[in-house]
């Protein structure tokens, strides 16, 4: 277990030099274009802050779940592509969960983070701007 979770951290790591260490930051910053397009949706809408309606119970882990899903799919799927890619290529081998854990990491944490309160400053603002 021990050389298991070594090997791990160091592969994850490894990421951050070599080839393909650009989908570090594109990757987020694609997640952070359609959290503000979903927090942009949110305000317009009048929808509850995403993740922290879990919380209000205003809805369910799986609601939250589906709409990320909806909102970054095509780019976790394109994270986790681009991921094999490069493991093949420098580790000549696929770990499938490595491969799930970079594309978490970079796209839907980034996601998550934040869709709520870029929604809560839309709201702010489209508050603001009906009252003049």
């Amino acid at each position: 277990m021990e050389d298991f979770l070594i090997r791990f951290f160091e592969n994850i790591v490894g990421r951050l030099e070599g080839p393909m260490n650009l989908r570090i930051i594109f990757q987020p910053i694609m997640a952070t274009i359609f959290a503000c397009i979903g927090g942009w949706s949110d305000a317009k809408n009048d929808d509850p802050i995403y993740f922290w309606s879990i919380f209000q119970r205003k809805t369910t882990f799986r609601e939250v779940r589906t709409i990320a899903w909806k909102g970054v799919g095509r780019v976790f799927i394109a994270a986790m592509i681009l991921d094999v890619i490069y493991q093949i290529i420098v580790l000549k081998w696929v770990y499938p969960g490595e491969t799930i854990t970079v594309a978490t990491i970079l796209v839907f944490v980034p996601y998550l983070i934040i869709r709520g309160p870029v929604s809560l400053l839309f709201k702010k603002f489209m508050g603001q701007r009906a009252r003049k």
